[in-house]
């Protein structure tokens, strides 16, 4: 780990400028000088450039700092809303964190973000990074309900707010503060604030390094935290870099919500690259092409679902866009389904990077599209500085080829508050079960908590996700166990058809039959027009449980 312990607590911050730095850069040169990374800095800009990254570590705000010293001129971000160079990003994050410490924010103080994708919500998470508060990325699409049980359970004392979600936070009551967001020529949350004696104090190191709390995703009950602190090493970017190809200045179009794990950790990835980001503030496909080719778009990052709806755009709608300029496609936040991986890439070309990891564990694996073609399941190998094992439930390692709990340990997972059973010290169990295929690459089963006992036979439903999601009339399934009265639980699949296409329950049962054993055929098959999802494109078990959702007419 670089750099050794955490060099970088205060007092002497500074410390990480001599050991730390040559040790990183011994570990990981030749990943840094393929990305651009070590390309020189003029002497006059160096100083500068490493004041910003010794004031907190590889924050947002740092990383901006550090983007200005080095390309001013340059753009950092783009939207609906603004345009902006890295001098002026940085000029508006230590405005909006002079305009926060006034409104009360200190460091330490949990402030929850309740944001779509824009450039305010990106450059305000900077600014409170630059404060050394701590961030608690809440969900636009949360239920007041849920965001008052947010607020409560996290300790949160601020807020700031898209103004049209301010309506959500009324079940909160009057125990939150609640800030609009930064908006281009608006006065609120630190606009405009330029005192010297109020943006002094921002300039030097905060009191305590920021943690951001990502919340865990909310499918079967009240989302829980997992807090990250700033990095205070390069291992989680050289663990990106190991795997997928990732340059210094290239153009990212971030489609991932920004308040989940996936979206955010490639907002400060982006930024530590001096990347130019490009924003929109709700995913709609044909929309992505075309920022693609108006931008010159070189790394889009994505959910799955989101490269379904690409692969659904007719080609003719796709051959009105250069799409030229794109070299990586970086989909992560829920698993894959078994075809799409190449599907995607013959519509697109070999450019998808799939990375495996969870809330607490960060990263576990990355799949490179050689990896796809080898095998399309995979979820790779893990990168530079991880720790990849699977355990049986004592934490002894399987044997090659058998399932076993995927366990981690990297720079940046989140330790649970209890000891995990199994879990050898320094790791953290992802939740699902996997193997290793030939060659070394991972496949995740599914999860440890979706197995369904129907009958006395313990049954994984992605393996008959699998085989369903092979009929060329399915576009998506999932499935689920629900209550029997006579053999504990039965299997009910999920099924979306392709438009166009039909299938019948009795032809995609027998398809299961020829597969797989005959206790694996899905009692039931319901076929939906859509899959229920939360924000981040995960589909809600709970509610396929419940038999929510409205049946297709047109199943064949």
């Amino acid at each position: 780990m670089w750099p050794p312990g955490d060099l970088l607590r205060r007092p002497g911050h500074a410390v990480w400028g001599a050991a730390g730095a040559l040790a990183g850069l011994a570990s990981g040169a030749g990943l840094l000088a393929r990305a651009g990374l070590l390309d020189p800095i003029r002497p006059d800009v160096l100083p500068r450039a490493l004041l910003a990254l010794l004031r907190s570590g590889l924050s947002p705000a740092a990383a901006i700092g550090y983007s200005a010293a080095r390309y001013p001129n340059d753009l950092a971000i783009v939207d609906s809303r603004a345009t902006l160079t890295f001098a002026e990003a940085a000029g508006v994050v230590s405005s909006v964190a002079a305009g926060l410490k006034l409104d009360g924010v200190r460091a330490g103080d949990k402030v929850g973000v309740l944001c779509r994708n824009h450039s305010g919500m990106a450059l305000t998470t900077a600014a409170l990074s630059s404060l050394g508060a701590d961030v608690v990325l809440m969900s636009p699409s949360a239920s007041p309900a849920e965001l008052a049980r947010v607020v409560k359970g996290q300790d949160i004392g601020v807020v700031i707010h898209d103004e049209e979600l301010a309506a959500g936070l009324e079940d909160a009551g009057g125990a939150v503060t609640t800030l609009p967001v930064w908006r281009p020529g608006t006065e609120r949350a630190g606009t405009a604030r330029t005192d010297e004696k109020v943006l002094s104090p921002l300039r030097r190191a905060p009191a305590h390094r920021s943690r951001f709390i990502l919340l865990t995703s909310g499918t079967t009950g009240t989302p829980k935290g997992a807090p990250r602190s700033v990095p205070l090493s390069l291992d989680p970017l050289l663990a990106i870099l190991s795997r997928i190809p990732l340059r210094v200045r290239d153009t990212t179009l971030i489609a991932s919500p920004l308040f989940h794990a996936w979206g955010f950790g490639n907002l400060g990835l982006a930024w530590v690259m001096s990347s130019t980001v490009v924003l929109q503030e709700r995913f709609d496909a044909e929309a992505t092409l075309a920022a693609v080719a108006q931008h010159r778009v070189r790394v889009l990052t994505a959910v799955p679902v989101m490269l379904q709806r690409l692969i659904d755009l007719p080609v003719e709608v796709r051959s009105r866009y250069d799409l030229t300029s794109l070299r990586v496609v970086a989909s992560s936040g829920s698993a894959m389904p078994r075809d799409l991986a190449t599907r995607f890439m013959d519509s697109y070309g070999d450019v998808l990077y799939n990375l495996y990891g969870s809330t607490e564990a960060a990263w576990a694996s990355i799949a490179t599209p050689e990896d796809l073609r080898l095998e399309p399941r995979t979820a790779g190998r893990p990168p530079h500085g991880t720790t990849l094992r699977l355990v049986d439930s004592s934490g002894r390692e399987v044997a090659a080829g058998e399932s076993g709990r995927i366990v981690v340990g990297n720079a940046m997972i989140s330790a649970p508050e209890r000891p995990q059973a199994g879990v050898p010290a320094g790791c953290v169990a992802t939740g699902d079960l996997g193997h290793l295929e030939e060659h070394g690459l991972l496949v995740v089963d599914g999860r440890e908590d979706d197995m369904i006992v129907a009958g006395g036979e313990n049954i994984y439903p992605k393996e008959i996700e699998d085989v369903l999601a092979s009929h060329p009339a399915v576009r998506e399934v999932a499935v689920v166990g629900v209550d029997d009265a006579e053999f504990g639980q039965r299997l009910r699949a999920a099924v979306v058809l392709e438009d166009g296409r039909s299938a019948t329950e009795d032809e995609l049962k027998a398809l299961v039959r020829q597969k797989l054993a005959r206790f694996k055929v899905p009692r039931e098959i319901v076929f939906l027009d859509e899959l229920p999802r939360n924000a981040t494109g995960k589909t809600l078990h709970r509610e396929l449980r419940e038999g929510a959702g409205s049946p297709a007419d047109a199943a064949g």
